[in-house]
């Protein structure tokens, strides 16, 4: 260990943009073996590891990253999946560089950072390889059933963690397809399907039961569920967009940036997407505007330059520093030639109902601090100018959808901003036996955080049933 002083930092190899922007596929290489184990072997092993203060899930990073540079890596698996249930993923997809890299001590200290999420990736690889991952056996099966609405990360998370102790857990989710915005909102360049299908299939070869196409309030309602079952956990994430203010919004070519990934996914899959088809979900031969400065922009952005747009432009109204998406996607997005305006803000959309036909652009400036503790962008007077655009995506964020009106429970309590009101230390709603986890509750987040919740629910759920003493069943 501690090799920092005589190795340089090594990300896996990266394609070239040219490549790159030609297809779908996944832009870094896995790890060589050799590689692997010396960049783990940069960690300086500090006496407070601040990686895992700064995981959300804690992560034991310093010593899976010994493990693997001392080559026993079913080690440093067991060690990475006693605290995530999708290491594979978030060594994918998680924002590194606000998280656990960007606190590394040798980071900090101008060594440049371990490079975690690579190591994190290259290590659940290898246990799959090597056939070390194994569908659940707990030591007993018990008689009592969870009921979990939505098949995201917070829900698998929790499924996996319930399906250990032996409760009977079935999944109930509105898409065909288990994953929900792994699988439909995150493009294969970030996140290739197979992988998510590949631990869907490990979950239910453990036991866990999916119920696909199957909508609350349509198919039935949350009573009837709390009927079947012993406890609900609700996680069905946040997909109601916030929608764009501004002249000309509602422009035939103003699109939501969930219906744009949507589309772009399924297409991926093999599915047939009629709007996509008749180009209305299409960026070919578009000039393409992304307004928003997160992930879900930065994911508009880099789709929109694979379909062969003409240009691709995105408006952020504050300045890089003060973004909230990840700079290392920023940075793939520029390679990709994507354009950033920073300090802009539409001022409207230019055309009609019909079509819309450009953008009209305020020049911000930073001002004081707002509620998140950013300067808030304020208008330049008279700075305006326009920009060419035949697609204009809204990549704004997402806020809850009316759960208490969609289950037909009224009874349901929601905060001011509509996601579900919980008690803190346990994530159980306000109707005893339900609970909830991931953005649903805190908003729209990070994946690795639903996650977290996925298992604090689980935890507390385990407890709950356990007090009602009923007998297990001995696992065959």
């Amino acid at each position: 260990m501690l090799k920092f002083v005589s190795r340089e930092r090594e990300t896996p190899m990266k394609r070239n943009s040219g490549e790159r922007r030609r297809d779908f596929d996944e832009i870094y290489a896995r790890f060589a073996d050799d590689h692997a184990s010396t960049q783990a072997s940069r960690c300086s092993q500090c006496g407070v590891p601040f990686c895992s203060d700064h995981c959300p899930l804690g992560n034991d990073i310093p010593d899976w990253l010994k493990a693997v540079a001392e080559g026993r890596l079913e080690d440093a698996y067991a060690l990475s999946s006693a605290t995530n249930n999708m290491p594979e993923v978030c060594g994918r997809i998680c924002p590194q560089d606000r998280l656990c890299e960007g606190s590394c001590v040798i980071e900090q200290s101008g060594h440049g950072t371990v490079t975690i999420g690579s190591v994190e990736q290259y290590i659940t690889e290898t246990a799959w390889d090597k056939g070390w991952i194994k569908p659940v056996k707990p030591a007993e099966e018990r008689p009592q059933s969870v009921g979990v609405i939505g098949a995201g990360p917070a829900g698998l998370a929790a499924a996996e963690e319930l399906r250990k102790e032996g409760f009977q857990v079935k999944v109930y989710d509105r898409y065909d397809r288990t994953g929900g915005l792994l699988v439909y909102g995150i493009p294969n360049f970030k996140l290739e399907k197979h992988v998510v299908s590949r631990r869907t299939e490990h979950l239910e070869k453990s036991g866990v039961q999916f119920i696909r196409n199957f909508e609350v309030g349509r198919d039935a309602t949350l009573a009837e569920l709390r009927a079947d079952h012993d406890a609900i956990l609700i996680a069905t994430g946040v997909y109601k967009a916030r929608d764009l203010v501004c002249p000309g919004s509602g422009n035939n070519g103003v699109i939501a940036a969930l219906d744009y990934l949507t589309a772009s996914n399924r297409k991926g899959l093999g599915d047939d997407v009629a709007a996509f088809n008749t180009g209305d979900l299409d960026a070919s031969g578009k000039s393409v505007v992304v307004i928003g400065g997160g992930d879900t922009a930065m994911d508009c952005v880099r789709t929109a330059v694979r379909q062969s747009a003409t240009s691709v432009i995105c408006l952020y109204r504050r300045d890089r520093k003060n973004m909230p998406g990840s700079l290392r996607e920023v940075a793939n997005a520029e390679e990709e030639g994507v354009i950033f305006e920073w300090l802009a803000a539409p001022k409207g959309v230019k055309g009609d109902a019909a079509k819309a036909n450009g953008i009209r652009v305020s020049k911000m400036e930073l001002g004081e601090p707002d509620e998140s503790g950013r300067r808030a962008p304020v208008e330049i007077d008279g700075a305006e100018f326009d920009i060419d655009a035949d697609m204009v995506i809204k990549a704004l964020g997402f806020e809850a959808e009316d759960l208490p009106a969609l289950f037909n429970e009224p009874d349901l309590k929601v905060t001011p901003r509509g996601t579900l009101r919980v008690d803190g230390a346990t994530l159980e709603t306000n109707i005893p036996g339900v609970y909830a986890a991931g953005d649903i509750v805190r908003g729209a987040s990070l994946v690795v955080w639903a996650i977290v919740d996925g298992r604090k629910a689980a935890a507390a759920i385990t407890m709950q049933l356990n007090s009602a003493n009923i007998t297990p069943i001995a696992a065959e």
